[in-house]
């Protein structure tokens, strides 16, 4: 399969690495103050077309509640109320570990996708979605629309969801039968805002050094389309200061669900900079800018590395924002050693 060979397009992808100074081709300097959330992991924003103006989804450092703050400029989420648009359970599905929820607008309705597990066994994660009708999806109307079942029946969570060529398209991670990894990327077209239709195909499973450091992860992909190509973010390993992120890309005319139509990087993209005072960066998202055409990756990360607690009871992974600059190329150039 394409994903387990990371050789693969060496010379491209080392390219994107190790690139000549970047073409900044579209932004000059944004006055981003980061951090733009406190204490929300794997932040995901929803820029409205019409208004231009963002609702941001994140986790919650209690994991058991979905909230949603509303903002017309990146530097103001900070400051939004949050609504709290749902609660986890009391027992049973979706009463722990509600993770990574993802907010999408699809025909007038809006989706939140998240993942969840059950108080009496924390880590049978599994992946949900709510609904709400309402033109803001601030409101108490959100209902829950069910488990979103991938058909494999084993621990699975981030979904994120996009369309390409006409195509509605689910990118998640899962663990595989045999339990030889934490999670690989799997991807199915939908045939329903909540629902996946088979084949569903692993894209890549975590085999490189840098994916499997504490655990044997790949997760939280995010998806952007740009300059005749598919690209695809995604985090791996352990997420203390070792969550780390890789790189898949795809041309725009190839059969996303052929795992050969995926280059991989054979080296991490974005990783914990001890200089720079950023620890374990991932889960990322993007989302264009206030001027409708810059764009950002928002990730969210520590600013120091001794942990309080674990990974997980640890509250301090911040949401950050960063300008996307894109090289001769076309593709995105993640600077490393950028301080923001």
């Amino acid at each position: 399969m394409g994903f387990s060979d990371p050789s693969r397009g060496l010379l491209a992808c080392l390219f994107v690495i190790l690139t000549l100074p970047s073409i900044k081709t579209n932004a000059g300097p944004l006055n981003i103050d980061n951090p733009i959330v406190l204490q929300r992991a794997d932040p995901w924003i929803y820029r409205d077309p019409a208004s231009g103006c963002y609702q941001f989804i994140g986790s919650s450092p209690g994991f058991d509640q979905i909230e949603i703050r509303s903002s017309c400029r990146i530097n103001d989420l900070k400051l939004a109320e949050p609504a709290v648009i749902w609660k986890k359970k009391d027992a049973g599905p979706m009463s722990a570990n509600i993770w990574a929820p993802e907010l999408h607008r699809i025909d007038d309705v809006w989706y939140v996708y998240f993942a969840a597990g059950d108080v009496n066994e924390p880590f049978s994660i599994r992946m949900y979605a709510l609904s709400n009708p309402d033109a803001d999806p601030a409101t108490d109307n959100w209902r829950e629309a069910g488990q979103i079942t991938s058909h494999l029946d084993s621990f699975a969570l981030d979904a994120t969801r996009f369309e390409h060529r006409d195509k509605a398209y689910m990118v998640w991670a899962q663990q595989d039968k045999a339990a030889s990894y934490n999670s690989a990327l799997w991807i199915a077209e939908m045939d329903s805002p909540t629902s996946i239709k088979e084949p569903v195909v692993a894209i890549t499973e975590p085999t490189l050094d840098w994916e499997t450091r504490g655990y044997k992860v790949n997760e939280g992909a995010a998806v952007i389309i740009r300059h005749g190509r598919v690209f695809m973010t995604y985090s791996a390993s352990a997420t203390d200061h070792r969550y780390t992120m890789g790189l898949l890309w795809a041309d725009e005319d190839a059969d996303l669900l052929d795992p050969n139509s995926w280059n991989k990087s054979p080296q991490p993209v974005f990783s914990t900079n001890e200089r720079l005072g950023r620890y374990g960066p991932g889960h990322n998202s993007f989302v264009l800018a206030e001027d409708g055409r810059t764009d950002l990756m928002i990730y969210h990360s520590r600013d120091y590395l001794e942990l309080k607690g674990s990974p997980l009871t640890d509250p301090n992974r911040h949401a950050r924002a960063r300008v996307l600059h894109w090289d001769a190329n076309g593709f995105p150039v993640f600077e490393q050693e950028r301080g923001d």
